[in-house]
Order: C-alpha cells, then structure tokens, then sequence
C-alpha cells in the first residue's frame, strides 16, 4: 500500500524536525513542511496530503481555524499538536472537526495511533458524505422521473407503467439517462411520440 501523505505545520523548528524525522522513520511520507498556518491552508491545496499534522498556535493562522477550513472542504484528515494542560484547546479543535489530537511532548508510541484514528475518521466522513450525496442524487432524479410520468399521463393519457416504461425505452435507445429524457419532457424540449412507445414489449 502507498504510504500516507503527511504535511506536518509546526512553527517551532526542533519541534517539527525531530516530527518529521520520526514520522519517515515510522513509513510515512512527508511531502511537506511549514511553520506557519497561512502557509499550511496553501500548501494543503496545492500538495493534497492524505493528513494534515497543525500545532494549535501558529503565526499568520492558529491550527483550529487551519482546521476548520480543512475539514469543511473534506480536503484531508486533521490531526492536532497541543500542549500539555490546553484541554479548552482540544474542545475547539474537536468542535472545528479534527480527527485526532496528539499532546506535546508526545511520545513515539502515541503518533502512529493518532495518525491512524484521524486517517480512519476522515474515510467515514468520506464514506457518509458520498453516502448522502448519492441518496440525495436518486430523491431527486425519482423526483424529475415522477413529474415526466405524470406529464405524460396527464397529456397523453398514458398509464403510469406506459410513461414509465417510454422514458426508459427513449433513454436506452439515445444511450442517456432517464432523468436527462424527463427534463426534456418537462421542459419542452422533448415531444412525446406515440410510435416511440411501444417499443419495448418484450419479457412482459
């Protein structure tokens, strides 16, 4: 499997290289560094790394709001360097959606872990939005679908099976979905014709 992506953002220079050390030690693949959070928003966007490691307090942009930003665009896992004692912090960076969060000083045995849960959290935030959008993406072609077949019984007189069944037939025969043949039905740019109807008999 390709090793995860890592940007690691901690102003602290001696902090963020011995994390950068360790976490190449450990397999992972740094593709980029940056001691500030302005720079960490940019840098993100432009490399894609699969996990974004933000010290809380960072120059030009703190790591919450580098955070928020990052999770509300679903760009990659979130994972939170904080203090030892800043537990008001932590609530901020769960509440702008971090993954995970790692105490300073932290210790080797506690990153990989870390790493993990914010990886395996952001792939069920994935996995649900994808999720959503695909439900909401059926409602709604079923809703199109069902305002054409009533177009169609309403103007022709067809039953609803015999709409149902000429928009199906017209999207296979044009190779096109049947939401894409109901839009045309609803907005006129489709006229229903009764030779078209019938073509599709067969296996009844």
């Amino acid at each position: 499997m390709t090793a995860p992506r890592i940007l690691v953002a901690e102003d602290e220079a001696i902090i963020r290289l011995d994390l950068v050390e360790t976490l190449r030690e450990e397999g992972y693949d740094v593709v980029a560094e940056v001691g500030r959070g302005d720079e960490a928003l940019r840098l993100i966007s432009e490399v894609k790394p699969d996990l974004a490691i933000l010290d809380v307090r960072m120059p030009g942009l703190d790591g919450i709001e580098v955070a928020r930003e990052v999770v509300a665009q679903r760009s990659a896992a979130v994972l939170i360097l904080t203090a030892f004692g800043q537990r008001d912090l932590v609530t901020r960076a769960a509440e702008a959606g971090a993954m995970a969060y790692l105490v300073k000083p932290w210790q080797r045995s506690d990153l990989v872990p870390a790493i993990e849960m914010a990886l395996a959290r952001h792939r069920d935030v994935l996995e649900l939005a994808e999720g959503k959008e695909n439900l909401e993406g059926q409602l709604e072609n079923r809703k199109v679908i069902d305002r054409a077949k009533g177009r169609l019984m309403d103007g022709h007189g067809l039953t609803e099976q015999e709409s149902f069944r000429y928009l199906q037939a017209t999207a296979m025969s044009e190779r096109t979905s049947m939401r894409t043949v109901s839009e045309a039905i609803l907005d006129g740019s489709r006229v229903y014709d009764a030779a078209e109807s019938g073509s599709d008999d067969e296996g009844e």
